[in-house]
C-alpha cells in the first residue's frame, strides 16, 4: 500500500451520502419517462456512507492509504480552487460543499438503485484515478473528451 501525501476532508467527514450508480439512475429515468405520473423520487443507491468512510473505502480499493486532514470548509474550498487552476476545472463549489455537509445527499427512503458503490469500486479499483476529465472541457467538446486515452 502506498501513501497519499494528504487528503483534505471538509469538516469532520461524518456527514452521510448515498451515491447512486449512473446506469441505475439512467434506467430509472427511462422507466419513469414512460409513466404519466408526476412524482418526486429520491435518486439514491443502496448503501449509506459517512464521507470519511467512503474516502477510506475507495483508498483501500486503489491501494492507497490516505493521510486525512480535517479542514474548515472555507480552507478546503480554497485548496480545491488551487487544484482547479492546475486542471482547468471547477473541482467543487461552495454550494456543493455546503449541501454535502448538510447531508442533502442523504434521505431516509428506499434506494432507487441496486448497484453498491463498494462492489463497483472493488471491481474497478485498478482503473480509478488514472485519468482526469475536466467537466469544463467536456462542456466545450461533448464527444472526444469522453473517449479513452
Amino acid at each position: 500500500m502506498r501513501y497519499l501525501p494528504v487528503f483534505g476532508i471538509f469538516g469532520d467527514g461524518q456527514y452521510r451520502l448515498q451515491p447512486i450508480y449512473v446506469d441505475d439512475l439512467a434506467e430509472a429515468a427511462v422507466l419513469k419517462a414512460h409513466e404519466r405520473t408526476s412524482e418526486t423520487i429520491d435518486a439514491i443507491g443502496p448503501e449509506t456512507f459517512r464521507y470519511r468512510d467512503m474516502v477510506e473505502m475507495i483508498a483501500a480499493a486503489i491501494s492507497v492509504w490516505p493521510n486525512i486532514v480535517f479542514l474548515p470548509p472555507g480552507v478546503a474550498y480554497q485548496m480545491t480552487r488551487f487544484v482547479g487552476w492546475f486542471v482547468n476545472d471547477v473541482v467543487i463549489t461552495r454550494e456543493e460543499i455546503r449541501g454535502l455537509m448538510e447531508e442533502r445527499l442523504y434521505v431516509n427512503s428506499s434506494p432507487l438503485g441496486t448497484t453498491k458503490l463498494s462492489n463497483w469500486v472493488h471491481a474497478n479499483g485498478r482503473q480509478l484515478g488514472l485519468r482526469y476529465t475536466s467537466e469544463i472541457a467536456r462542456r466545450v467538446d461533448r464527444v472526444s473528451r469522453y473517449r479513452s486515452n
